[in-house]
């Protein structure tokens, strides 16, 4: 009979790639996994991982056995917090995944009020950005994943020939990768929480032409600009921005600090463009903050969501913590 404490080793030995390592992240001794696992291994008849070197790989059987263990630990925790939640929110528990920016502005006034109104449920924080953040939430490790998505990326124009001085692979390096971003952004199997829609501001040096002028910058105006960018899907959806505009931007600097971000534009080595959340939590010394214009003319915006699987949106603490995410966010 295979039992829900094996499947999560199971899960464990496949992520880390050893017993010792899946002992270490399940709190427990190596010992203690190598016995789940021959005992697992006894209820099935079939090995269900082999030896690579000094790691272990999962065999054809264990491959299968890991891809239903997926939905049915899912099952599990949505089973689990319902029945702590029939005691009417005296107990029971939220596991959040989020973004770093939503991490600082919308996910502390949220748990605070949940807090006050339910101290009897516990709610946890982890950090991940979409789409990994995603794979959490469809994998049962968290009951809610704050994510965000860049509308303007649906129908993007194509990048234009290469800038001088730009090599081609590295444009099709960048294009890759926001391909494989946007196809994290199917959310069609999970129920949606609008939050808020982020303006995405223009980061200037105090002394830009273009800074304190009183009036939005178009894309189009910051063609031959250096550009610091952000996090792989930002600087995917940059590049589909300004792809738009008809130029492709030269980025030297990439990173997914904000600090930094203001650091760089502050002492004149380029521009950003960045989500007005994360302003929030940094000060924007020695930079000037502008609205931006995509090629449309429409404001530049990101839209900030909780998702959840419909099974966890009944649970009653589930329900409650989307609540005060949506009040968070309408502040």
């Amino acid at each position: 009979m295979i039992e829900a404490r094996h499947l999560r080793v199971l899960r464990a030995v496949a992520r880390t790639g050893s017993f010792s390592a899946a002992a270490r992240e399940l709190g427990c001794t190596q010992p203690a996994i190598s016995q789940q696992m021959k005992a697992l291994e006894k209820s099935v008849d079939t090995p269900l991982v082999v030896r690579s070197g000094r790691g272990m790989q999962l065999s054809e059987a264990g491959r299968v056995l890991l891809k239903h263990a997926t939905g049915i630990l899912a099952g599990l925790s949505a089973a689990e917090e319902e029945i702590a939640a029939i005691a009417g929110l005296r107990a029971g528990r939220v596991r959040l995944v989020s973004f770093p920016t939503a991490s600082s502005t919308l996910v502390p006034p949220a748990v605070a009020r949940l807090r006050d109104s339910h101290p009897g449920v516990c709610v946890s924080l982890v950090e991940a950005e979409p789409p990994e953040s995603l794979a959490m939430l469809r994998g049962g490790e968290c009951e809610i994943a704050l994510a965000f998505r860049y509308p303007q990326s649906d129908g993007a124009a194509a990048l234009p020939a290469p800038a001088h001085g730009t090599p081609r692979e590295a444009r099709a390096e960048a294009n890759l990768e926001a391909q494989q971003l946007s196809a994290g952004s199917d959310w069609s199997d999970l129920v949606v929480t609008p939050l808020l829609d982020d303006p995405l501001v223009g980061l200037l040096p105090a002394t830009h032409r273009l800074a304190g002028r009183g009036r939005p910058v178009e894309l189009a105006e910051l063609a031959g600009e250096q550009w610091i960018a952000g996090c792989p899907q930002c600087r995917g959806h940059l590049v589909e921005l300004c792809a738009a505009a008809g130029f492709e931007p030269r980025i030297d600097f990439a990173t997914d600090d904000y600090p930094a971000v203001v650091g760089l534009v502050a002492a004149g080595l380029g521009v950003a463009v960045l989500p007005r959340l994360a302003l929030e939590s940094v000060r924007p010394d020695g930079v000037s903050t502008v609205p931006v214009r995509t090629a449309s003319g429409a404001p530049a915006v990101r839209q900030v969501v909780a998702l959840t699987l419909p099974d966890l949106a009944e649970v009653p603490a589930v329900a409650l913590m989307l609540e005060r995410l949506a009040g968070a966010a309408g502040r």
